[in-house]
């Protein structure tokens, strides 16, 4: 969009206007009438002359128009120069304005005042001639006619605050846009009391003191404690200064890991919610008999996830298939009890189901609205012309007065200009045909290696778990069991430096693409390795481990390989930042700080996260884990981000990476999560020796015998059965659900299509709107010119 030029202001009148006083900029009508008869005076002009209107060419500049036999003058600063009366008309334009006068300002106040007493009478006066906004560095306000109206109109506010009580009084000045000094002198003029009335009010000051201090003190209590909440409020927000720290010193990329973070606690804590509440803490009010003597607590349970936790609500063989609330009088196919006629106990399997189903549908729905939403503020569709001056003449906030505050707002301001030039010089930068093909050349071979070490890792996993399958491992020796975890992440964490040193040979443009392209790589190879994984523990595990708890042998090996992701994140941290922010300064005498892996870092993120989803169903603490996981992690990579790494050499804005990151933890984590767990509740058998489902085929017919409860219960719950059989069997309705869903989300996608088509069309309309009005303003500066010459 062409922008307008800049105008000189300050023009006094003079002598040379033969028309007189031009109209008061307080009229509108009159400033837009003189235009159109000038406007009709150049057409008049053209029809006596025989002149053509001229189409501006491409190549001139943003007020390039001019005739052969004439040019508009340029000014000191290369300025069209523009006769008075031009510069007046320009200035009583609505686009020209500064601001609204403060006349305008009493006028609408004065409005308000009559609303609020609800006078009809008296005429409104947002009924009469609606008040310009005038340039006051044109028009000296005190030459100007309108002024004596500005003051009737202050003397009519003036007696309509008189007439409002002192609260509301005090609230309409509170809220009027003018200076202390006007502000005063509204509330000065109080009409004087008669002799009576100032008897009365003297003789009722002595009784309404105390009444008033007593109000007053109160009103004063109740808004400090008001901003008490508020601030506990924003102090029970997590991580709040230190976030900002992180965005004003390393920029919005770094910023995004760190929020995708503190988004992963959230998701955790949800889904903890629910699980403690209706599984593990009802467990733990109605502990089972323990089959067989505890093991005692050696400290190897923390690494390996066995021993003594099996035998605790950490894991799935702890929980019982028997009703809690109830006690046992005649079993029922072993050892579950047969309730009572009319009655509906807590059913221990039932409650397994439902509440991982409404947790895991929870979750599904805020990962949805949480994607779609940072959707909507990621892309924006919107011009961002003029991003540079906003962001340097409307980013400060002047309400800052610490000075911990003013040096971070000053660092975050000037980071978030390193990112808006970077990205504007990213887009300057062509490349020539030769470069391009030399560039995909060197991608494709780049591409090929990255492949052919995620097949070489995939081929070392699935060979690993087939060797721990052939030789089985004995209680005494379970921390064997930690060579599967140790062996997965030893690939996950030396994988990446691979690919690390293989994308510095394609040295992409863009630092964004290069962060996309880093985050592809490092998702192909954790999705295979935990997808061999998942082949392993319910294709090969559950046939070899007939006799005994598959269940919790899968949610072992799932804790042992988050702490071993955990410790061995740490390693990088340490080794990765720290000791090699030692030896670059030390050995290699480097004062440049090693960078923030955004791509690394966020991967184990999803990672992680991915295991928790994979484990919930086999161990249902294993949420509160990563809740104390993400904690530590926190702040393990704040303080190395602080000391060990700098700000990116390349500065670049991360517009899009929240949602990048959250459509990521979306589409392949959680979906491929839901799809294990369906598997293993519709298809695997449960054990027959542990667990909520020992008695049964599937996990899923947990519903079928709560369904033939309910029927033998009595008419009051006969209509949960016919839920459960035409809502929950039948899939009819399933299809039918996810059809609309389709369909709403294509109608939505339809709609936001339309919606930039027609921003495109809108922004291209303002565009020519804009050269409209230039080329109006050189036709109006020759109407004049050829009067001044006529005269």
């Amino acid at each position: 969009m062409s922008q307008s030029p800049a105008f000189v202001l300050n023009v006094l009148e003079t002598p040379e206007d033969p028309e007189g006083q031009e109209p008061s900029p307080y009229d509108e009508s009159e400033v837009h009438d003189s235009f159109h008869q000038l406007i009709q005076e150049q057409s008049r002009w053209v029809a006596e002359e025989g002149l053509e209107l001229q189409q501006r060419q491409p190549g001139t500049g943003a007020l390039g128009a001019s005739d052969d036999d004439h040019e508009t003058l340029l000014g000191p600063e290369g300025a069209p120069v523009y006769s008075m009366a031009t510069l007046r008309i320009l200035a009583s334009m609505p686009s020209r304005t500064i601001g609204r006068s403060r006349g305008a300002i009493i006028s609408q106040y004065y409005s308000r005042t009559v609303k609020l007493r609800r006078r009809a009478g008296r005429p409104q006066l947002r009924d009469m001639g609606r008040s310009a906004r005038p340039s006051l560095r044109l028009y000296d306000l005190e030459l100007d006619s309108a002024v004596l109206e500005e003051e009737e109109k202050r003397g009519l506010l003036v007696k309509e605050l008189q007439s409002l009580t002192a609260a509301q009084r005090d609230h309409m000045l509170r809220g009027m846009p003018l200076s202390l000094a006007e502000k005063r002198s509204l509330r000065s003029p109080a009409p004087e009391p008669s002799v009576d009335g100032g008897s009365r009010a003297q003789r009722r000051r002595g009784l309404l003191s105390c009444c008033d201090q007593l109000r007053d003190s109160c009103v004063l209590a109740s808004h400090n404690l008001g901003l008490a909440l508020l601030s506990g409020l924003q102090a029970l927000m997590p991580w709040r200064y230190a976030l900002k720290r992180i965005g004003g010193r390393f920029g919005s990329s770094v910023l995004s890991y760190f929020l995708f973070l503190k988004t992963l606690l959230a998701f955790n804590a949800l889904l903890l919610l629910p699980l403690l509440a209706f599984i593990v803490g009802v467990q733990a009010a109605f502990p089972p008999a323990p089959a067989g003597p505890v093991p005692t607590f050696t400290g190897l349970e923390l690494l390996t996830g066995g021993g003594h936790f099996t035998h605790s609500v950490m894991y799935y063989g702890y929980y019982s298939n028997a009703t809690l609330n109830q006690p046992c009088a005649s079993p029922l196919n072993g050892s579950q009890c047969a309730p009572e006629a009319g009655s509906l106990p807590y059913n221990m399997p039932l409650a397994y189901l439902f509440t991982l189903g409404a947790a895991f549908f929870i979750t599904c729905i805020t990962l949805v609205y949480s994607m779609s939403r940072s959707f909507g503020e990621s892309y924006r569709v919107g011009s961002t012309s003029g991003v540079h001056a906003i962001t340097v003449f409307c980013s400060w906030d002047y309400k800052v007065t610490q000075r911990w505050a003013i040096r971070l707002q000053h660092d975050n301001i000037r980071t978030q200009l390193k990112e808006l030039l970077a990205e504007w010089q990213s887009r300057q930068r062509p490349r020539s045909a030769c470069g391009r093909l030399q560039q995909v050349a060197v991608l494709g071979l780049v591409w090929l290696l990255c492949l052919g070490t995620t097949l070489g890792c995939t081929l070392a996993v699935y060979t690993f778990s087939e060797l721990m399958i052939e030789s089985p491992v004995s209680a005494e020796r379970e921390a064997v069991l930690l060579l599967l975890p140790l062996v997965v992440c030893l690939l996950n964490l030396g994988a990446p430096y691979l690919f690390r040193i293989l994308a510095a040979l394609e040295r992409h443009d863009s630092p964004v693409l290069e962060v996309y392209v880093a985050i592809c790589r490092n998702l192909i190879l954790k999705m295979v390795t935990l997808g061999i994984l998942c082949y392993h523990w319910l294709g090969r595990r559950v046939g070899t481990l007939k006799d005994q708890c598959w269940e919790n042998f899968v949610g072992q090996e799932l804790y042992r390989l988050m702490v071993m992701d955990f410790i061995f994140m740490l390693l990088d941290t340490l080794l990765g930042e720290l000791v090699w922010r030692l030896f670059s300064e030390k050995q290699l005498k480097r004062k440049g700080k090693p960078e923030f892996d955004i791509a690394g870092n966020v991967l184990e993120l999803i990672y992680g996260q991915t295991l928790t989803w994979l484990g919930v169903l086999f161990s249902p603490l294993l949420p509160a884990m990563q809740i104390i996981k993400l904690l530590l992690l926190f702040y393990i990579k704040k303080a190395s981000l602080m000391a060990n790494c700098q700000a990116p050499r390349r500065p670049w804005k991360a517009s899009h990476m929240s949602t990048v990151f959250v459509s990521l933890l979306c589409f392949p984590s959680f979906l491929g999560a839901a799809v294990f767990l369906c598997y293993a509740v519709w298809q695997v058998k449960p054990s027959s020796t542990c667990g909520p489902f020992r008695t049964l085929d599937t996990m899923y017919e947990a519903g079928k015998v709560w369904v033939r409860r309910l029927e033998k219960a009595g008419p009051r719950v006969s209509w949960l059965p016919w839920v459960h059989r035409y809502l929950v069997e039948d899939t009819f309705p399933i299809y039918l659900v996810s059809a609309l869903l389709l369909a709403v989300i294509y109608l939505n996608i339809q709609v936001v299509k339309g919606q930039r088509k027609v921003i495109c069309l809108l922004k291209e309309q303002i565009s020519n709107e804009g050269e409209d009005k230039i080329f109006l303003i050189n036709k109006l500066q020759r109407v004049y010119e050829r009067k001044e010459r006529s005269r």
